[in-house]
């Protein structure tokens, strides 16, 4: 089977996904209640949403070259934010191929090799999980416990039920497995390096250990946690929005905002298009377990959410595109 065929079949499998979980969001979903529900929406909120969304792609592209710096004092902030929106944008063609796409932006430059930018990114990903992560638990011990319940019943719960003593024992031996074909990777890797296929391997994997340094060697770290504050509080914000946006969950305040910033988040891991039917189902499912809201309601809250964040990344990413294009042709013109 050759690979084009191959992403094809993994593209659309992951487009078929997304069908279903559409499927099972809007499943049930009283149609006139729907519309009204849309009517009813105050734009001005979600106008007001959409620009906390482009301030998170400026913030995200000014720390992130912060973390590059050190690889080339020349890249620039446009640069920087060029490779992020194109990420976005490139997400709902091929999920989760945002992050290559930003590192080739920078690498087409030719201010720093592909593999040390993607370690840039590794880097910067990593304190995004840290930060999630950390909100998480935030929420978990500091928020309603309608919430922790929630996480038990339907996250924590469900697993537990499934993990059997025999998947623990595999999970264990995949993982001695791993950590000694490292260790011998390690100790045998002045013979690997010769080789033609393992120096390859070698110098992508020496590229991204340049790139996790150039973060470390960053003189602006205060700098950089400043800007991963001001990051998370433009995603609050474009939450907090959005609720302001509909009067039929008004009651929800600046925590439940939080909540559901964590929540929608979960929607755009998932490795569909963009998000698409990820979002929409978990957003609404959470909406209506921890807060009661009706379905419908909770789908249109998700709809509007969505759709509006996708209309920001393909506005700000074909603009960049745009861009990138007409710097090029000016520079080969020249």
């Amino acid at each position: 089977m050759s690979p084009r065929i191959k992403k094809a079949i993994q593209w659309i499998a992951m487009l078929a996904l997304a069908g279903v979980l559409l499927y099972f969001a809007f499943r049930g979903v009283k149609w006139e209640d729907f519309v009204n529900g849309i009517k009813n929406c105050r734009w001005e909120w979600i106008v007001l949403s959409m620009a906390a969304s482009i301030a998170a792609f400026v913030v995200r592209g000014l720390r992130w070259r912060l973390v590059m710096l050190p690889l080339n004092p020349a890249i620039s902030r446009r640069e920087a934010y060029d490779g992020v929106t194109i990420a976005y944008l490139t997400n709902f063609a091929l999920p989760r191929a945002g992050e290559f796409a930003r590192c080739g932006v920078i690498s087409a430059t030719g201010k720093a090799s592909f593999e040390s930018v993607l370690g840039t990114v590794v880097l910067e990903r990593t304190w995004d999980m840290l930060s999630y992560v950390i909100i998480l638990v935030l929420i978990l011990f500091a928020g309603d416990s309608a919430f922790m319940g929630f996480v038990n019943e339907s996250v924590l719960s469900p697993l537990v039920d499934r993990f059997q003593m025999r998947l623990l024992w595999i999970v264990a031996a995949v993982i001695i497995a791993v950590l000694v074909c490292c260790w011998m990777l390690w100790h045998c890797r002045a013979v690997i390096k010769k080789t033609k296929v393992g120096g390859k391997v070698y110098a992508v994997l020496a590229g991204l250990l340049r790139g996790l340094k150039s973060g470390l060697k960053m003189k602006h770290k205060g700098l950089f946690f400043f800007y991963t504050f001001l990051l998370w509080f433009c995603y609050w914000l474009m939450s907090f929005c959005t609720i302001q946006a509909f009067p039929e969950v008004g009651f929800l305040n600046w925590a439940d905002a939080l909540f559901l910033m964590v929540v929608g988040g979960l929607g755009w891991i998932v490795p569909v298009q963009g998000g698409i039917g990820a979002y929409h189902f978990i957003l609404s499912m959470a909406m209506a377990s921890i807060y009661g809201i009706d379905q419908t309601q909770g789908v249109v809250f998700a709809t509007i959410s969505h759709e509006s964040q996708a209309l920001t990344m393909f506005i700000c990413g074909a603009v960049s595109l745009f861009a990138i294009y007409i710097t090029k042709r000016k520079s080969t013109k020249n």
